[in-house]
């Protein structure tokens, strides 16, 4: 654990906890990197703490906040969100300081009750409504409600004096603060955290994001990640194109393959190859050997994709049908897919991501589909030349 301090303005200090001792995020989302969580400090005649941190950080955290208050008590504690990975230190911050206040809306204090029984004392509550004002001094907090991105009590507040929006786990990253951190080293991270976390809930992000085209922001601030300042352009761009579930590459195909022994793998691989040959951008993954979020994240981003998968006593080899589940769960939509099976002496893989697929918004199924019986050869060859074409004709069709 170490500690990241930006100066968000002269008034408004990040406080950041790098944790780099996490393997999964929510217990299943990997992070070779790590992750920051992060907590904002506004000085003003009123001094007010914004989120909390996981308890995994509490000793680092509680020491940089203190160090930065130098002996002072904060009047107000705001709490975005209730997920633990930042109400952790809510009581304890409470218990702290006795004459703290703790913002926040009906559902947060229902769901901090839940966490903490009876450490919010019912004078110590402030209770706000979506559009109501707190006062600082020269900083004056609005608070807009954003159920739902992702917990039905996240409530964004923007500081108008400076033009912040402090976005709760909006525009949030997966990897730690650091020197240098950019538009092009958000994306990767940030696309598999938003898609991941948030996918499900398109609507109710281009929701908030019309909120948030009615504010004059300079800089964001979320709960995870850098802080955002400069032309904010590019990372509102792929938001909307994110929780639009469009695609932010329309022509680019994945080719994503679940192999048991290898033939249905390089199967996958001989397609990849004469989709590149017919002019086609593509990435390939094997979901035996990657995480499911990081194929989650390229599904959403290409606009075309072919799955190719063995036939697993009767059902779909396990990585392919948990792929096809989280996609299922995170809305996945509108997108073209080409189908590839294996199987011996009954191939069902077809018949069974059809049906999944299809239970799915918006997703078009090319007709010709690969039947692999065992390893490729000449006949399975013309399946796949066929199938290329169909996905190429599609392709220029939608493009």
């Amino acid at each position: 654990m170490n500690v990241y301090k930006t100066h968000v303005t002269d008034s408004v200090l990040g406080i950041s906890i790098n944790d780099t001792t996490l393997d999964l995020f929510e217990s299943q989302y990997p992070v070779p990197t790590g992750v920051s969580y992060n907590s904002y400090l506004i000085r003003d005649s009123k001094t007010a703490v914004l989120d909390t941190v996981d308890a995994r950080a509490t000793d680092a955290w509680l020491e940089a906040l203190e160090a930065e208050l130098d002996g002072a008590a904060p009047d107000y504690l705001i709490v975005s969100h209730v997920e633990p990975d930042h109400s952790a230190n809510v009581a304890r911050l409470a218990a702290k300081y006795p004459a703290m206040q703790v913002v926040g809306n009906a559902k947060t204090f229902a769901y901090l009750e839940n966490f903490f029984p009876g450490a919010i004392a019912a004078g110590r509550k402030v209770m706000v409504k979506d559009g109501d004002t707190l006062e600082l001094g020269s900083h004056t907090l609005h608070f807009v409600f954003a159920p739902m991105v992702h917990w039905p009590e996240v409530m964004v507040s923007y500081e108008s004096s400076e033009k912040i929006l402090f976005s709760a786990d909006g525009f949030g990253r997966f990897g730690v603060v650091a020197d240098g951190d950019s538009f092009d080293n958000w994306v990767e991270d940030s696309r598999r955290y938003f898609l991941n976390i948030v996918g499900k809930y398109g609507p109710q992000v281009q929701a908030l994001l019309k909120k948030a085209a009615a504010l004059d922001i300079a800089q964001i601030c979320p709960l995870h990640g850098p802080v955002l300042k400069g032309d904010l352009t590019g990372y509102l761009h792929l938001y909307d194109t994110w929780s639009s579930y469009k695609p932010e590459a329309p022509a680019e195909i994945l080719v994503a393959s679940a192999s048991i022994h290898g033939h249905t793998l390089a199967a996958a691989r001989t397609m990849a190859e004469k989709l590149r040959a017919a002019g086609a951008k593509v990435t390939e993954i094997d979901l035996c050997r990657t995480d499911v979020s990081y194929a989650v994240a390229e599904a959403f981003r290409c606009g075309k994709m072919v799955l190719a998968c063995a036939t697993y006593d009767g059902f779909l080899f396990p990585p392919m049908e948990t792929f096809l589940t989280h996609l299922k769960t995170k809305n996945f939509q509108n997108r073209i897919a080409g189908l590839m099976e294996n199987g011996m002496w009954a191939p069902m893989a077809a018949k069974l991501m059809t049906a999944s697929l299809t239970g799915m918004k918006g997703i078009t199924l090319c007709e010709h589909i690969v039947s692999i019986h065992g390893a490729v050869k000449a006949s399975t060859e013309a399946q796949m030349d066929a199938l290329a074409s169909e996905i190429m004709a599609r392709c220029a069709a939608a493009d």
